[in-house]
């Protein structure tokens, strides 16, 4: 893949059905999270909790989904990489511009973590 191994970008030219047969191509875990229907950072924070089939409750709030993308995950076993797709990040009154940055941040701390592990994680992310 022609992007750096750990980053948080928006996906622009990117299409959702490349990233994931890139991800398949390169043996890597391909979590995608389509989250327009979530009016709140709990009802967003659970889609994406859902669609990456975490255990119920661990996406409660944005510590525990940065536990979940961190250190859990490297508890599970050796990993090849992440690429992650979040698509559709709504703009509402509860789930406001401070909330998608703070959620995006989140990303950020994980591909930080699995970076230091050398370990790729990619996260692509578009706006509703």
């Amino acid at each position: 893949m022609s992007v750096p191994a750990n980053l948080v970008q928006s996906i622009r030219a990117f299409r959702v059905a490349e990233l994931q047969e890139e991800a398949a191509r390169l043996e890597q875990h391909f979590l995608y999270a389509h989250c327009i229907a979530g009016l709140t950072k709990q009802q967003v924070l659970g889609i994406i909790s859902e669609s990456f089939r975490f255990p119920k409750g661990v996406g409660k709030n944005f510590d525990g989904l940065r536990t979940t993308l961190t250190e859990t995950m490297a508890a599970a076993g050796q990993q090849n990489g992440f690429l992650v797709v979040l698509e559709q990040l709504p703009n509402t009154q509860k789930f406001d511009k401070e909330a998608r940055e703070t959620l995006l941040d989140v990303f950020r701390d994980a591909a930080d973590y699995w970076a230091e592990k050398k370990v790729p994680f990619r996260v692509f992310y578009s706006f509703e």
